[in-house]
């Protein structure tokens, strides 16, 4: 299926310390290898739970209060207790990293389902017991050629959903439209999927937050039908604190065609370039000196909160992705 030119937005350097990670499992560590969850776990059956990505930098969990007040508030809307209170999950988050030894670029996955139940099946009365609560920290370096070349999207034919028919602003393990999406543009020959909402306008990358520069100003989707990343929030406000001018906004595919440069943030890497879409060049085909100032204000802004919290966090010039 994949092209030897097409590259994931969710790539990394290869760290061979992963092998032998601990991973957090319902309270206990155990090894990478050894980690499990029961075939009848809500998750395996129907990918009924919730989950959030966040990254390590210089000892600081970058806006780990933003993705536990998601966290908690997806398990809320979908009836799911975790069983653990915030202030628990922090310290299983902190515990987690210094079983491994971690300080910097680390990426974290925090995974909860609805638990186990007797039986494969929709109903969550089948639940026995609690949540499964996985917690898994891994060396994660953004490849630096993402930063280089940037990335080349195409749009896909799946579009995002309205948040009465499935709200993506929910951090669902159930991402399946969004995998036919990305499927659809690494067979078209491109590294990730642009998509379209309901109403034909631009909403998000299939991972990740999408961006145009136009005239100076950065271009984003209202988020009435994709998820709020909280990078993407993150980049608005350090964008706007530098007195730029950014909006979050309705805008179509031939403004994008048309766009000075363009961008996705994450988790992963914040900011990464986009020099392709739909096979038309953006720009002039190379990452943009505006996207260049995003990403930079952006690990500003990321090096201040770690100096506030006693780390001494430089700027990531190699992380260039979610």
């Amino acid at each position: 299926m994949n092209t030897p030119s097409s590259e994931s937005a969710q790539g990394y350097v290869s760290d061979p310390r992963n092998d032998a990670v601990w991973v957090y499992l319902n309270g206990t560590y155990v090894a990478r290898a050894e980690a499990r969850v029961s075939i009848f776990d809500s998750g395996f059956v129907l990918g009924d739970g919730v989950w959030e990505g966040l990254r390590l930098v210089r000892g600081h969990i970058i806006s780990l209060e933003a993705h536990l007040d998601r966290l908690y508030e997806g398990a809320r809307s979908i009836a799911l207790d975790i069983g653990i209170t915030r202030a628990g999950m922090t310290e299983a988050i902190e515990a987690t990293l210094s079983r491994n030894a971690m300080t910097d670029s680390v990426h974290i996955r925090l995974m909860v389902t609805r638990g186990v139940k007797t039986t494969p099946n929709q109903d969550p009365r089948f639940v026995v017991g609690g949540a499964t609560v996985v917690i898994v920290a891994e060396y994660k370096t953004p490849k630096p050629e993402l930063r280089e070349r940037g990335l080349a999207l195409f749009t896909s034919t799946f579009r995002t959903s309205p948040p009465d028919v499935f709200d993506l602003r929910l951090n669902s393990h159930s991402r399946l439209n969004l995998i036919q999406a990305l499927i659809q543009a690494i067979n078209a020959g491109a590294d990730e999927a642009l998509m379209l909402d309901p109403h034909g306008f631009v909403a998000s990358c299939n991972s990740t937050n999408f961006f145009i520069v136009r005239n100076g100003e950065l271009w984003t989707s209202t988020g009435r039908y994709n998820f709020k990343g909280i990078t993407q929030a993150n980049v608005l406000a350090a964008w706007r604190a530098d007195g730029r001018l950014a909006q979050e906004r309705d805008f179509t595919l031939a403004e994008v065609y048309a766009a000075d440069e363009a961008f996705v943030t994450g988790t992963l890497g914040g900011v990464t370039p986009i020099t392709r879409v739909d096979g038309r060049t953006i720009g002039d085909g190379r990452p943009g000196p505006l996207t260049a100032s995003a990403s930079a204000l952006y690990w500003d802004t990321v090096q201040r909160l770690a100096s506030s919290f006693g780390g001494s966090a430089e700027r990531d010039d190699t992380a260039v992705k979610n």
